[in-house]
C-alpha cells in the first residue's frame, strides 16, 4: 500500500484495507457538552435530540442550549458574531448559484439528480463520491452485518448526506453553521416525509463541537474540510469525539500535488467572486484546499495514516491534468476520499 504522498505523485490510489468491525452502543444516547465552557450538559437519546426537547442550561457558565425550528443552537453569542459575515455571504453566493429549491423533490433527489440543472456537474461528482462511500467504505466500518454507525456529518449543509445515511439505518448528526431553509440545516425538513424520524441537527462550529469525548464511530467532512480555518484544530476536535478505532473521512475537498497550485486557485477564485458578487468571500481565513505537504503534516501531528481512495469521475475529469499541462495552465484540483482510523493508545 502506498502512502498518501506516493499516491499523489504516482497517480495510483490504493483502496483502503478493511478495518476491524466497530461495535456501536446498542442504546442510542449521546452526551452533550457546553459549547461555551465544555462542561457536561446532559445525556439525551438520539430520538429526543431529533425532536422537541426542553432547553438545557449549563450549571457552570449558564449557557443555554436550545432548539429553534428543530435545530440545536450551539453557537455562543460571540462566535455567532464572529461567523455572521461568513454566514451572510455564503448564503448570498449559494442562492445566486441555485443551490436550493422551494420544494422537497430537489432535496430528496440529491445527490443523484440536480432538478434545478444549475449545478449538475457538481452533483455528478457528489453522487459518484457518495456511491463509493456507500459501497466501499461504510461496509468496512460497520462490519459484515448491518450494524448502525453513529456518524458526525460535519459541514452538513442541507443535510442530504445525513438523509442518505439515515435511510441506510445509520445514526447521523448533522452539524453546520447555516440554518436557513434554502441551503442550510433548515432545508432538512424536506427529508422528514421519507424517514421514520428526522436526524438531529446542530448549529455549531467545527472546532467546538457540543459533544463529549469518545462517542462516534466516524466523522465525515463531506465537501467541507476546506472551510476550516485551522486544519489541526478541526481535525483534533473530530478525533476527540470519536471512539477508539473510529474513522475520519474527508471527501470532495480540492487536492493538489503542489502547494503553489492551491495558492493560485485561491487567488483566481477570490478575483472571480469579487467580479460576480462584489466581495472575495474571504470572511473566514479558510484553508481552501489540501496538498501533499498539508496531508503529511496532519498525519505526523495527529498520529494518523491517511488512505487515499480514487473515485472514477469519468474520462473528461481524468483528462483534466493532461489538458491543463498541454495548455500551460496550473494543475486542476482533484477530488479524493481520505480515510484514517484513529489509533488506540
Amino acid at each position: 500500500m502506498q502512502s498518501v504522498g506516493a499516491s499523489f505523485i504516482a497517480g495510483q490510489i490504493p483502496l483502503a484495507q478493511p478495518v476491524s468491525r466497530l461495535t456501536p452502543q446498542s442504546v442510542s444516547y449521546l452526551e452533550l457538552c457546553c459549547p461555551e465552557c465544555s462542561a457536561s450538559l446532559a445525556t439525551v437519546s438520539y430520538h429526543s435530540l431529533a425532536n422537541y426537547h426542553e432547553p438545557l442550561t449549563c450549571l457552570r457558565c449558564r449557557f443555554g442550549l436550545a432548539q429553534r425550528g428543530g435545530i440545536w443552537l450551539a453557537l455562543p453569542i460571540d462566535r455567532l458574531s464572529y461567523y455572521a459575515r461568513f454566514i451572510d455571504e455564503y448564503a448570498t453566493v449559494r442562492k445566486a448559484e441555485g443551490r436550493g429549491s422551494d420544494g422537497p423533490n430537489f432535496y430528496l433527489s440529491l445527490p443523484y439528480s440536480d432538478l434545478t440543472r444549475r449545478n449538475s456537474w457538481q452533483w455528478t461528482i457528489r453522487a459518484r463520491t457518495y456511491k463509493y462511500l456507500e459501497q466501499k467504505i461504510l461496509p468496512s466500518l460497520a462490519g459484515a452485518s448491518a450494524d448502525r454507525l453513529t456518524a458526525l456529518d460535519l459541514g452538513a449543509g442541507n443535510g442530504w448526506l445525513s438523509y442518505r445515511l439515515a435511510a441506510l439505518g445509520h445514526r447521523p448528526i448533522a452539524v453546520d453553521l447555516q440554518t436557513d431553509a434554502y441551503d442550510g440545516l433548515g432545508a432538512a425538513i424536506h427529508y422528514q416525509s421519507a424517514l421514520p424520524g428526522l436526524f438531529p441537527r446542530f448549529q455549531a462550529e467545527l472546532d467546538r463541537l457540543p459533544f463529549t469525548d469518545d462517542q462516534f464511530d466516524c466523522a465525515i467532512f463531506n465537501a467541507s474540510f476546506h472551510y476550516s480555518e485551522n486544519y489541526d484544530h478541526t481535525l483534533a476536535e473530530a478525533i476527540r469525539c470519536l471512539r477508539p478505532g473510529g474513522t475520519i473521512l474527508i471527501a470532495d475537498t480540492p487536492s493538489y500535488t503542489r502547494e503553489e497550485s492551491g495558492l493560485r486557485m485561491l487567488e483566481e477564485r477570490r478575483n472571480d467572486f469579487q467580479k460576480r458578487f462584489g466581495f472575495q468571500s474571504n470572511a473566514l481565513a479558510s484553508r481552501e484546499y489540501l496538498s501533499i505537504e498539508r496531508l503529511l503534516a496532519l498525519e505526523t501531528r495527529h498520529n494518523l495514516e491517511f488512505t487515499a481512495h480514487h473515485v472514477w469521475y469519468g474520462v473528461r475529469w481524468a483528462c483534466r491534468p493532461l489538458i491543463a499541462k498541454l495548455r500551460c495552465r496550473r494543475e486542476p484540483s482533484q477530488f479524493r476520499i481520505y480515510t484514517a482510523r484513529v489509533k488506540t493508545q
